[in-house]
């Protein structure tokens, strides 16, 4: 397996766990996901979640506590992703008939190679001016 590849797939799984552990917290704390993945064109919300009469939009990003040098992982989220989810988040709320209140959170997921994590909720990260 040529190495891009298989950092590819690496890098795509460590994701996708951390969506999962961003997802099990998120439900821990009484959110109620009503959707995961959720795309429109070429946005992805990874988790779309409620709480009360809050529809939050949720991106999470997950890093390797080995591959420091990238970072803190919600320092990924930059404007061109910022933009692209508030596209994506209107379409969601227009497919939905959606018109209340709502907010943009990022989780930035650490997991070391034993399986632990650490977990940072930043809620009311950003606004991408729908």
């Amino acid at each position: 397996v040529p190495q891009s590849t298989q950092y590819m797939s690496d890098h795509l799984l460590l994701g996708r766990k951390g969506e999962r552990v961003a997802q099990q917290y998120l439900e821990d704390k009484g959110y109620q996901v009503l959707a995961a993945n959720w795309r429109f064109s070429r946005a992805e919300i990874d988790l779309v979640v409620k709480k009360e009469n809050l529809l939050v939009f949720v991106e999470v990003k997950t890093r390797s506590s080995v591959s420091a040098r990238f970072g803190r992982p919600e320092d990924a989220v930059n404007a061109h992703k910022v933009k692209h989810l508030g596209e994506a988040a209107a379409a969601y709320m227009r497919a939905h008939n959606y018109q209340w209140m709502f907010r943009f959170d990022i989780i930035g997921v650490r997991m070391n190679p034993s399986g632990r994590y650490t977990i940072r909720h930043l809620e009311d990260a950003f606004f991408p001016g729908l």
